[in-house]
């Protein structure tokens, strides 16, 4: 059915029974820009804002992350990522599609050049977000052997450990992602729930119970300890862990097509995600720094993880010190259940538009429950795949985190780029068009959707978006430290350009032989 029998049939629908439902609406909008629905609208706003809260999870990624870029520079990176949802948002309102940056991309592109950077940045997406789900598992997988450390004086924790723990953490996410129907948006609408509670249940009994630290030193103290020949430069290196803590702002994006009125929830759920996040992240910053008591016995817990030692340094209890931490562990193992759903549907759209090897298979959706199941299997087997590096290398976190940053935020910085030039050349519309056109797709024209800062503030939002990202692409290269060795070294770079490498080789093989942008499927 074409995009204008889609709406004749709509309209006549509304002759015959009256006002069409959010969900027929659309699905006529996505078919404006030339795509099927074929995933159902289960989600609503309040679901949506707890996939979108719970994936950053940055109350509890700033508790991982222990001291490092300490108030200032969580306060630069809250500014940062807020400019940069801004345009997120905007870009999702116009395109509410599961593809996000590389349909974006291709509409937002000059046509001589289209196919191409359409093309690297659906794999640079492809690459943040396989990094940033397999790093969620990892995280999931060495805290818990963390509090095994904690409460085992006789256990001797081994990488292989972390692996196997990483595997029942993906495990357990393909297996709630597998389900389909309403199982995901009602676990997420929970975990929203306990991620705000268990912000609470973490905060008071730590500022209770902990000796408080002096404001002076916590404000005006800055540590060196990668001994970089500057405290500017060490100040940038260390924002790499805030910067993680936001990773994922565009899990909503990818969700588009299975929520209800997606041009303006997917953008209210973004916002209030950065609202929400950031103030917990910082609310929890301030209450660990003054809570710190030794900072080098935190940094040097037999667990891997500093907050334990504090923790453990302000209840003085084993158990206490167990339970407040097993909190973090269980939210970060529900949020790698959002993780996979998020780096999948956007694996299943790139194949969908063709841009994948094997493109038939993996953008297959299971009838009986809506899933892409292929994808939801092929995302968790290579996130596996990836546990193993942990076994012969202890710099794998490092790396997998830079990773999930500098593909994330490099695809981020393609399309803002564009859609900077195309505002300022007033190239985009400021009302819909008739129902009957398209829109926000190759060669179609550009509208701006219910979400969108006009005039010179949009502007100004724009470029300092992309002078944040560049900064955060930049610095996700760095080594921790200056004295740089083989177990220090960040590889990161080297695992980003080896996937643009190889995926331009099969571009030039395959990919620009079968890969022409988003496929238009309603003509």
């Amino acid at each position: 059915m074409s995009s204008h029998q889609l709406k004749q049939t709509s309209t006549t629908g509304m002759q015959e029974i009256g006002s069409p439902t959010s969900e027929e609406l659309d699905d006529a909008n996505l078919a404006r820009m030339g795509k099927r629905p074929v995933l159902k609208r289960n989600f609503g706003l309040m679901s949506m804002l707890g996939f979108s809260c719970t994936i950053l999870i940055t109350w509890e990624g700033i508790v991982v992350g222990g001291p490092a870029g300490a108030v200032y520079g969580f306060l630069f990176v809250w500014i940062g990522v807020a400019s940069t949802f801004v345009v997120l948002s905007e870009l999702a309102s116009m395109a509410p599609t599961s593809g996000g940056q590389y349909h974006w991309c291709s509409m937002l592109a000059p046509r001589s050049c289209m196919k191409l950077i359409s093309y690297l940045t659906g794999w640079l997406t492809v690459i943040g977000w396989q990094a940033t789900y397999a790093t969620s598992c990892y995280l999931c997988g060495t805290l818990i052997q963390g509090l095994i450390t904690l409460t085992q004086k006789d256990y001797k924790p081994e990488s292989w450990h972390a692996t196997l723990l990483f595997w029942a953490v993906a495990v357990f996410s393909v297996s709630i992602n597998c389900v389909g129907g309403k199982l995901l948006p009602r676990f997420e609408g929970l975990i929203l729930f306990l991620h705000i509670l268990g912000f609470f249940a973490i905060l008071i009994p730590l500022t209770y119970m902990a000796d408080h630290g002096d404001a002076k030193e916590v404000f005006t103290t800055f540590l060196n300890r990668g001994e970089f020949p500057s405290q500017g430069l060490s100040f940038f290196v260390g924002i790499v862990g805030c910067i993680f803590a936001f990773a994922g702002g565009d899990a909503a994006v990818h969700m588009s097509e299975e929520i209800t009125n997606a041009s303006t929830a997917v953008p209210t759920s973004i916002m209030l995600s950065v609202l929400i996040n950031g103030s917990l992240g910082f609310g929890m910053l301030l209450a660990m720094l003054f809570c710190t008591g030794d900072i080098e016995t935190a940094l040097e817990s037999p667990t891997g993880y500093p907050f334990m030692s504090i923790f453990l340094q302000a209840t003085g209890s084993v158990p206490g010190t167990a339970v407040m931490g097993s909190i973090i562990t269980t939210m970060g193992i529900t949020t790698s259940v959002g993780m996979l759903a998020s780096a999948s549907r956007q694996f299943w759209s790139f194949a969908r538009d063709r841009g994948i090897p094997g493109w038939r298979v993996w953008s297959q959706v299971h009838g009986g429950t809506a899933v892409p199941i292929y994808s939801v299997l092929f995302t968790t087997v290579v996130a596996c795949l990836l546990a193993l590096i942990n076994i012969g290398s202890a710099v794998a976190f490092n790396d997998l985190v830079a990773m999930s940053i500098s593909g994330l935020y490099m695809s981020y910085m393609v399309v803002a780029g564009f859609l900077l030039y195309r505002r300022c050349n007033g190239d985009i519309g400021n009302a819909r068009t008739s129902d009957t056109t398209v829109v926000n797709t190759v060669g179609a024209k550009l509208v701006w959707g219910p979400f969108h800062i006009p005039g010179i503030f949009g502007i100004l939002i724009n470029a300092f978006a992309l002078i944040y990202m560049t900064i955060a692409v930049f610095f996700s290269f760095w080594p921790p430290s200056w004295q740089v060795t083989v177990k220090t070294m960040n590889f990161s770079v080297v695992g980003t350009f080896g996937v643009v490498i190889i995926s331009l080789l099969y571009y030039f093989v395959r990919a620009r032989k079968v890969y022409n942008g988003p496929v238009i499927e309603t003509d």
